[in-house]
């Protein structure tokens, strides 16, 4: 597979580092040197200095040839035309382009077939909202992938100290819980694990396991962590993203939104019905005294500066907000503010990347998620009839080290699967696997 990426910045750095690792023939085009260079020291692949626009850059980096199109520059002009010129020039099947302005972006006509052509539009604020609402709804959770149109949750939680599965072995929590129960994923300091039967999970742990919709609550008693959504919500910030997650939550939680930008204030008062848009600095100490920081289930920093949003959600968790919630866009600043104590982290530009993947894997990939810093990825495959997975049993050791199958999907019935239950053809499968393990599921699945 040839891969052409438009852009050099985080996410085409992010998609390139995992698409070299897959062993893909990727080239990236960029006008800014000092990027390229950075990518050629530390990936093994062409780069090629000039516009994302360019017929010529395209030529040498073999479009004639390539089978997809990344177009994920910070313009979304340039990525437009980029698809543009890969449809109307060179043929290139799928092209995929990060469009953030809304304008843009839900203008369908404009995007599909007939014009553009481009499958998927991917809008990362939007994204980004999605992923804050979903854990404003799970307050205990660090982080919460859907699966089957919300029937099926991967919860990622921080194990209390005084949860009653510390310093447990794995193999005795199901009896424990009286349940089907699977922990895909433990994330411990810097290592990541699929874990067996015999591992103890310590407190502090970051553990993934997949839920039942309608169980998530009363899984999360059973573990010792709070359940009930957000009903209080502090959000510093009123970009696009602070104003997606108003839009979708303020219906069910009352909304503080706190933004420097007069104009930006005058915007949000404008187009939100419930939310109260208080202009002023969201990092202000006596400003979030004001206005009850401690009595908030839920602070989100989701400003447009890394650091603001750092320091922020530090100090409303030391002022008594419940849960923090930060956004950071560059991803080294991810293992950072979480070994500072901030609960939930996300990346837009790493959701960005993780939504990209799913379209350069092997077999009939539904979606894919990249978690614990990148180090695992979920998966969820439809198993077609060339698999040699069909009429296989867990038990029988089907799936290899570092990789676990975390449900079944199978018509309407969610299944958490136990040593006695096979596949079958056209079984929806969500698999938990380290990124050493990936290749060897893939040739499972094909």
């Amino acid at each position: 597979m040839r891969v052409i990426i438009v852009g050099a910045g985080e996410v085409g750095y992010q998609i390139a580092k995992f698409l070299t690792y897959e062993g893909v023939d990727v080239v990236i085009i960029d006008r800014d040197g000092s990027k390229l260079r950075r990518i050629s020291e530390e990936l093994d692949i062409a780069t090629i200095e000039a516009e994302g626009s360019d017929p010529s850059a395209f030529k040498e980096a073999g479009a004639d040839n390539a089978d997809l199109l990344l177009a994920v520059t910070n313009s979304d002009e340039t990525n437009m035309i980029a698809c543009l010129l890969g449809k109307a020039m060179f043929n290139i099947k799928r092209k995929i382009a990060r469009i953030r302005n809304p304008d843009y972006f839900f203008n369908k006509e404009l995007l599909g077939k007939a014009n553009l052509d481009i499958d998927p539009a991917i809008n990362p604020e939007l994204e980004a909202a999605e992923a804050v609402s979903r854990l404003i709804e799970s307050p205990f959770a660090s982080e919460i992938i859907e699966f089957e149109k919300g029937k099926i949750k991967v919860i990622g939680f921080k194990i209390p100290q005084d949860s009653p599965i510390t310093g447990k072995k794995l193999k005795s929590i199901k009896t424990f819980l009286k349940r089907d129960f699977i922990i895909g994923i433990i994330e411990r300091d810097e290592n990541v694990i699929v874990p067996s039967g015999e591992d103890i999970l310590n407190e502090g742990d970051i553990v993934y396991i997949p839920v039942r919709k309608e169980e998530v609550e009363e899984v999360a008693q059973s573990l010792g962590v709070p359940a009930k959504p957000a009903k209080k919500i502090m959000i510093l910030g009123g970009g696009r993203i602070g104003y997606y997650i108003a839009s979708k939550m303020e219906n069910r939680a009352d909304i503080k939104i706190i933004e420097k930008d007069p104009e930006r204030c005058k915007f949000l008062s404008k187009h939100l019905g419930k939310s109260l848009v208080l202009h002023g600095d969201g990092a202000d100490k006596q400003l979030l005294l004001e206005e009850n920081i401690s009595n908030m289930d839920t602070y989100i920093a989701c400003s447009n500066n890394d650091e603001l949003n750092i320091m922020a959600s530090l100090l409303a968790k030391k002022l008594g907000a419940k849960k923090v919630i930060a956004l950071v866009n560059r991803t080294d600043y991810v293992p950072l503010a979480h070994n500072l104590g901030i609960q939930s982290v996300l990346s837009p530009r790493l959701i960005t990347a993780g939504i990209i993947l799913r379209y350069v894997r092997k077999g009939e990939v539904l979606s894919l998620t990249a978690i614990a810093e990148n180090k695992a990825e979920i998966i969820e495959v439809v198993v077609n009839k060339t698999s040699s997975l069909i009429g296989k049993t867990l038990k029988e050791g089907i799936f290899p080290k570092n990789s676990i199958l975390g449900a079944i999907i199978r018509d309407d019935r969610i299944i958490i699967p136990s040593g006695e239950d096979f596949i079958k053809e056209k079984d929806k499968l969500i698999i938990f696997a380290l990124k050493d393990s990936i290749k060897e599921v893939e040739k499972l699945l094909t």
